[in-house]
């Protein structure tokens, strides 16, 4: 199952907080072909989930999951880091093969 941690949970909701969403609202994160390794992660946040989602609940954040993502973000852990590097979500993937230098795509 996908997690995220309380610190990501708060960013997310700061940035619905800004868009001023409906009570259906949630945060859509998806595995997408690309990247350099193979695949990538997508976040963003959605009005209300499509037809065959998987609605997951985060510490009372409503988080959306296709079909095809659900398969490869099992056992994910999203964070949310700030440091003097920069901050950003990042994504623990244990089934993940391997990885490049963006920290956002990744192979299977």
């Amino acid at each position: 199952m996908l997690t995220l941690t309380e610190t990501a949970v708060s960013e997310v909701r700061r940035f619905m907080e800004a868009e001023s969403p409906g009570p259906e609202a949630g945060l859509r994160i998806r595995v997408v072909p690309g990247g350099c390794s193979g695949f990538s992660y997508s976040m963003q946040i959605e009005d209300a989930p499509r037809q065959g989602d998987e609605v997951l609940d985060s510490s009372g954040l409503r988080v959306f999951v296709d079909m095809f993502s659900k398969q490869y973000l099992d056992g994910v852990q999203v964070d949310y880091v700030n440091s003097v590097m920069g901050s950003g979500f990042t994504f623990s993937n244990p089934n993940a093969t391997g990885s490049c230098g963006c920290g956002s795509s990744f192979s299977v």
